[in-house]
This record gives structure tokens, sequence and C-alpha cells, in this order.
């Protein structure tokens, strides 16, 4: 089965927006659909972006009985490398409030907006695309 990539890609980064908003509904201590069923939002995003994954490895010429060892490999990476990042950034902000004495609340917020921003970008530069 073979889906088009510019829709799927266009898809994904609306999934990127919606976490986004997310994001900043969870900072008003609004309990939308990602606090509430977290579960349905990480399947459906799994689903979304393995498709793009899947679609840009075959793309690239992979043949279709290594595109399920390469996704593994490609989630694990991801997972491994999204926790280090966290990591570093929970330690950036830690030594800067201890050092500075200065909380850093807005920051955050600030994230979601240049997720929701950098998302959207995308968004418009993949439906030109169609």
């Amino acid at each position: 089965m073979t889906v088009p990539q510019a829709p799927v890609e266009a898809v994904i980064a609306l999934s990127i927006i919606f976490l986004a908003v997310e994001l900043v509904k969870q900072q008003q201590g609004k309990r939308d659909l990602a606090i509430r069923s977290p579960w349905i939002v990480a399947f459906i995003f799994g689903l979304l972006h393995g498709f793009g994954f899947a679609g840009a490895l075959s793309e690239v010429g992979l043949p279709q009985s290594d595109i399920p060892l390469a996704l593994l490999s490609f989630n694990l990476g991801v997972e491994a490398g999204q926790l280090l990042f966290i990591a570093v950034v929970i330690t950036v902000m830690m030594l800067w409030k201890h050092i500075t004495k200065i909380h850093l609340a807005w920051l955050p917020r600030l994230a979601a907006y240049a997720i929701g921003s950098v998302a959207s970008f995308w968004t418009i530069q993949r439906l030109l695309t169609f």
C-alpha cells in the first residue's frame, strides 16, 4: 500500500500544530484530548509519522522487507534522542534557576508558540506542493 507523500507530510505538520495548541491549553489549565486520552494522541501521531517515514524510506529505494526494521531502529533512535534532549533542557533550566534565581515561567509558552509557528510554516509549505 502506498500513500501519497505530500498529503501525509501536510497532515504530520498539522499534527504538530495540534500538539502546540494542546500545550498552550494545558498551560491554561484546560484538560483537552492530549491530557484526557494521551494514548489516542500517541497512537494517531505514531501512525501518521510512521506513514511519513515509511513513504520516505520507499522513495529512497529501501526494499519493502527492510522497512519494518528500519522503522523500529529509527523510532528507537528518535526516542533516545528525545530523552537526551529533555535531560539536557531540564539540566540547563535547573542550572539557570539555581545560578540566577530567576524562574522562567514564560519559557514553556514561548516553546509552544515557537513549535506552532514552525509547524504552521511547514504546513503551508507542504500544502503548496500539492
